[in-house]
């Protein structure tokens, strides 16, 4: 299965893992504009205005430093999500060229990225670790991995704390990818867990299983995308600072979607 193929199959896993064939309309920048710092700045400037909006906050309240975590976030999984889905529903690794691809500029929500001409490796019959080993190659470094440099540059942000926004990117997709396509759930785990051993997301995250009779792992990282800065804003189900108990409750109401006998 080609790019084009396994790219169209992540695609049905929900808005985060969807990429489309880039047609050239007006509106489409090429995804190295995310490598400027101004630009990088414009987008974390749209996103305050947006949480101020919607809080009714002074903007001084909203820490730049915060947004721009969450910012970030948000991109590492536009830019990762449809690759574990592919790789993972698609059984081909899609190899990112940062010159074949394409963004538009949006005010909320996932933003649209489009492709063109992208080569793919075959990996139906490929382990894990394999696997895990040319994604963090080609997808963690060399695609995530320039944009969190700007980022960390421009606004001052840990190493930790993006590096840890890209786990929790990868186990959020695992995550999607189970609830949506439990068939696929245990190969989506089993990348993640063995990208979670590799530099740079080791020490990042563990992926947890709580119930050794259900395929669907959850991601606990070890650093905080800063979300809880934001008044009102609290912490996240894989946050370092969520309470066991607050944590082992979500998973339970999770496990319990379409299985009456879970609790």
């Amino acid at each position: 299965m080609g790019s084009v193929d396994a790219l169209r199959v992540a695609s049905g896993l929900g808005p985060y893992f969807a990429w489309e064939p880039w047609d050239g309309a007006p509106g489409w920048r090429p995804l190295r504009d995310l490598l400027d710092e101004r630009v990088v700045a414009e987008r974390v400037a749209v996103a305050q205005d947006t949480l101020v909006r919607m809080s009714g906050l002074d903007r001084e309240a909203i820490g730049e430093r915060a947004v721009a975590s969450i910012t970030f976030l948000g991109l590492a999984s536009r830019l990762i999500s449809p690759l574990l889905g592919a790789v993972a529903a698609g059984n081909a690794l899609p190899l990112p060229d940062i010159d074949r691809l394409w963004w538009q500029p949006v005010a909320g929500g996932p933003i649209p990225i489009a492709f063109r001409e992208l080569a793919a490796v075959p990996c139906a019959d490929e382990p894990a670790r394999t696997i895990a080993q040319r994604f963090t190659a080609t997808a963690t470094i060399g695609l995530v991995e320039p944009v969190l440099d700007v980022f960390r540059r421009r606004f001052t942000l840990s190493p930790q704390v993006l590096w840890g926004n890209v786990a929790s990117a990868l186990g959020g997709a695992a995550g999607m990818i189970a609830d949506n396509r439990p068939r696929h759930a245990a190969r989506a785990a089993a990348i993640v867990e063995e990208s979670l051993l590799l530099p740079p997301l080791r020490l990042t995250a563990d992926l947890i299983q709580p119930d050794a009779g259900r395929d669907r792992w959850f991601l606990v990282r070890r650093s905080c995308c800063l979300y809880y800065r934001i008044p009102g804003g609290g912490t996240c189900g894989d946050c370092v600072l969520t309470p066991p108990e607050v944590r082992q409750q979500h998973w339970r109401t999770v496990l319990s979607r379409g299985d009456p006998h879970t609790i």
